[in-house]
């Protein structure tokens, strides 16, 4: 599958935009993605299944904080999300823990802490690519100085290797 620009998009505002650019240097640089075949046909899609508690409004922000963040006791979690509402956080606390993402564990002082269960674990990789596509692609919004950086520059690449399961004799 090519993405390629439609004929109706080049109209003159675009032409404009584009400048000295001709549609043929453009359609030169298209990116081009061709999706493997699947081995196993699957009903409904393993995406939309994944997404069903994932999905939902700061949710995956949520298991960040506990699996990347180190932010597990639930006041940890409102000051590592800020803006994130307290009734909301309960809401997706309960949710992830209904789904087996996260386990309630108190700590030797009587405080409620969450950590991940072998599911949630499962999801540190996913996590760990959003985290090194969000500092490639919105290094500007992220980081003050809006240079890229690689997930080695954020993370000791020990704990990458780790939570992606490579061995130090696979590089």
């Amino acid at each position: 599958m090519a993405l390629t620009v439609p004929d109706s998009h080049w109209n003159d505002r675009n032409i404009i935009k584009y400048g000295n650019e001709s549609r043929a240097v453009l359609e030169s640089r298209k990116f081009r993605y061709h999706p493997a075949p699947m081995k196993v046909e699957s009903l409904p899609c393993p995406v939309l299944a994944s997404l069903k508690v994932m999905g939902r409004e700061w949710a995956f922000l949520v298991l960040t904080s506990i699996a990347l963040f180190r932010a597990q006791r639930y006041n940890e979690m409102l000051r590592a999300m800020p803006g994130l509402p307290k009734r909301l956080l309960t809401k997706r606390l309960c949710e992830l823990e209904t789904a087996g993402f996260i386990v309630r564990a108190e700590s030797r002082r009587g405080y409620v802490r969450w950590e991940l269960t072998e599911k949630g674990a499962d999801v540190v990789p996913v996590l760990l690519t959003l985290v090194q596509f969000g500092s490639k692609w919105y290094a500007d919004e992220i980081f003050e100085d809006t240079k890229a950086r690689p997930l080695q520059d954020i993370f000791d690449e020990s704990y990458i290797r780790k939570q992606l399961g490579l061995t130090s004799a696979a590089r």
